[in-house]
């Protein structure tokens, strides 16, 4: 017990539970915060603006699994965060947001900045509160911990009304949040492995968070004893090594027509953590819905979820990382029905994320771009991307092998890439970082750059730059041919921009010049920015704009 101001307390509660980094946008609504913060042993990075620092913060929740810390202040700096909140409910990462709140006496006159916080994050967090006590806050903080990590994980939002965060308090410290696992009874296993050993076509879709390394080695080994084929659901690649055998490929936005149909054809699906919302389901076509559940198994920490959507014949109530475990342990089948499937499938994967047969319009060739990363880049290298075409070059040509090296939003936000490559290298200054980013893209939260250049956090940002929102130039080509509507950008030169905040620029107008800009960009100890222009016809590995175009004029 100790006689402390409201600030200093929750500072408290958070060295307590283990959190290293806060990400924020000071405002005058949490002083008392920010003034707690100055001898705490947390790293406070001073972001430019509130969408890039809860993007932070949600990046920290997807690579570690413990809620990712944000502070902004109230009204718009808490509705300039809100994307951060949706990424992190659709996305079921861990965060905490704190909020800035007026003056409780203040309080339902519409105040300056004043925000019913509960109506405006109601639908997007899985709980949202305002502290009206000093003394309560090592409780209602242990609570959002738990909240945020139990179950399905999602984001919490805290308000703080700021002459709460000065009153004066005594009031015991709480304990280290410790979250409960729901681990698969031993019935679950049994009913599991007789469905298991029942099927002949059987494949396994790794998902959603909740991970671990531990547990990523556990699929692994899974799938060794039974010789199964393991695809990843959207943007979850980090969740099997590309490179093992048994890996069958990325069931996300344009996947491999042959991972689709294996997975249509399979007489049981093993659904492990994951929703299978519309990306990874190709639009809800895969599996009917409800459906009699006959084929599906489907195994997620959160109640709620278990035929939702989808009718599961068997339900498993459980963390994918302890399931991931039970499955492991089950004795291994050195015969099985599918024998021979899983290699099958990853000659399928090698054969769809090879880039050297890929040829596009333009003077840079994508695919040389990917395959120059492959080769001079670490295993374990992190790679961010927000939305838009030029993300599929990464997800279907890198082959991640590392866990926690994906930071990219399911729920298929743009902006992300710069900012979570900000938080990546904070936590992890050792591995390297590589963000990218379409021209679009980068302009919503690309001023994060001078984040990474005030806190000495080199990172690498490939600015893929074709002049136009190409993911929606490329729908509009195909519903409305000929007719371009609002896509068109005009952009600077982003090499001239990282000098500009301080940091290394390149420019690559032609393929065989970005091997030499990436190595200056490494050596050069700077953020860098490496500007990489593409003619806009290069829309997607397979098709051009004008193939869209043609094809629409056809029908």
């Amino acid at each position: 017990m100790t006689h402390r101001t409201g600030g200093q307390i929750l500072v408290d509660q958070l060295k307590i539970h283990g959190t290293s980094h806060v990400f924020c946008v000071p405002g005058e609504s949490y002083l008392a915060v920010l003034d707690a913060l100055h001898d705490a042993d947390i790293k406070t990075i001073v972001c430019r603006q509130e969408g890039g620092a809860a993007f932070m913060a949600e990046a920290v929740g997807k690579s570690t699994g413990k809620p990712g810390i944000v502070m902004v202040t109230r009204g718009p700096g808490a509705t300039n965060a809100s994307p951060g909140i949706h990424i992190a409910s659709q996305d079921s990462t861990p965060l905490i947001m704190f909020v800035g709140q007026i003056a409780r006496d203040m309080k339902e006159r519409e105040a300056f900045q004043e925000l019913d916080y509960k109506a405006v994050f109601g639908s997007m967090a899985k709980w949202v509160v305002e502290i009206d006590r000093a003394e309560r806050i090592p409780e209602i903080l242990s609570r959002a911990f738990h909240v945020a990590t139990q179950g399905r994980p999602g984001p919490v939002v805290i308000a703080l009304p700021e002459d709460m965060l000065t009153d004066m308090a005594d009031v015991p410290d709480a304990k280290p949040f410790a979250p409960v696992v729901m681990s698969p009874g031993a019935g679950d296993m049994e009913a599991f492995q007789r469905r298991l050993l029942a099927a002949e076509r059987p494949i396994v879709l790794a998902g959603g968070s909740g991970w671990s390394e531990q547990g990523v080695g556990h699929l692994v080994a899974f799938s060794e004893n039974f010789d199964l084929p393991v695809a990843v659901t959207f943007r979850r690649q980090m969740l099997f090594p590309a490179d093992h055998p048994n890996f069958a490929g990325d069931l996300g936005i344009g996947p491999n027509p042959k991972l689709l149909q294996r997975v249509k054809d399979a007489d049981l699906v093993i659904l492990l953590g994951g929703r299978l919302s519309e990306m990874p389901s190709q639009s809800y076509t895969l599996f009917d819905i409800p459906g009699d559940g006959e084929k599906l198994v489907h195994i997620h920490p959160g109640a709620e979820e278990l035929n939702k959507v989808y009718r599961a014949g068997l339900g498993i109530l459980a963390t994918p990382h302890a399931f991931a475990g039970a499955a492991a342990s089950l004795p291994k089948r050195n015969r099985v029905k599918w024998a021979g499937t899983a290699a099958s499938a990853h000659a399928d994967y090698e054969a769809w994320s090879n880039p050297q047969p890929i040829r596009t319009a333009g003077e840079v060739q994508m695919s040389g771009v990917m395959q120059h990363l492959v080769e001079a880049m670490p295993a374990n290298t992190v790679y961010c991307n927000g939305a838009g075409n030029y993300a599929t070059w990464v997800h279907r040509f890198w082959p991640f092998r590392a866990f926690a090296s994906q930071l990219a939003p399911t729920s298929g936000s743009m902006g992300y890439g710069v900012p979570a490559s900000v938080a990546a290298k904070a936590i992890e200054p050792d591995r390297e970082v590589i963000a990218f980013a379409g021209d679009g893209c980068f302009m919503m939260n690309g001023q994060e750059f001078a984040t990474a250049v005030q806190y000495d956090l080199p990172i690498i940002v490939v600015v893929v730059d074709n002049g136009m929102y190409g993911t929606i130039r490329m729908h509009q080509e195909r519903e409305y041919p000929g007719r371009v509507s609002a896509t068109t950008l005009r952009n600077p030169d982003f090499a001239d921009l990282a000098r500009a905040y301080g940091g290394h620029g390149e420019t690559v107008r032609k393929t065989d010049e970005f091997a030499s800009a990436l190595d200056r960009s490494l050596s050069s100890g700077k953020p860098a920015i490496i500007h990489v222009l593409i003619d806009p016809e290069a829309i997607t590995p397979a098709r051009s704009l004008t193939d869209i175009r043609n094809a629409a004029l056809r029908k």
